[in-house]
């Protein structure tokens, strides 16, 4: 295996891992993402993540395979069908501003 080779299979590696992580988070990945969309779209979930905790969220209970989260605040906007990443990471980080002016949870 050349070098080329290589390096196209760890950065295959690599994007499956996002994929896999987004999807434990119940996001919705079509596999038509470019790998730095992917990389992006992590990136703000990981910040409206750190955002919720900072306001006394429970991301074990706040996610989008809860039935009955704590507070729909701190849930992560789904993915509408057909949605481009672009357009789903710019609500993201609206609903990660929106918190920043939600009332913090006391701690449990």
């Amino acid at each position: 295996m050349d070098r080329y080779d290589e390096e196209a299979e760890q950065r295959s590696a690599a994007v499956a891992e996002v994929a896999a992580r987004l999807r434990s988070r119940g996001i919705a990945v079509t596999g038509a993402e470019r790998p730095e969309e992917l990389a992006d779209l992590l990136s703000a979930v990981e910040r409206f993540e750190a955002t919720v905790e900072a306001h006394g969220g429970d991301l074990m209970v706040d996610d989008l395979k809860s039935a009955q989260p704590d507070d729909r605040h701190f849930v992560v906007p789904r993915r509408a069908h057909a949605e481009p990443v672009r357009t789903y990471i710019r609500r993201i980080d609206e609903a990660t501003a929106q918190l920043h002016r939600h009332p913090r949870q006391p701690d449990r």
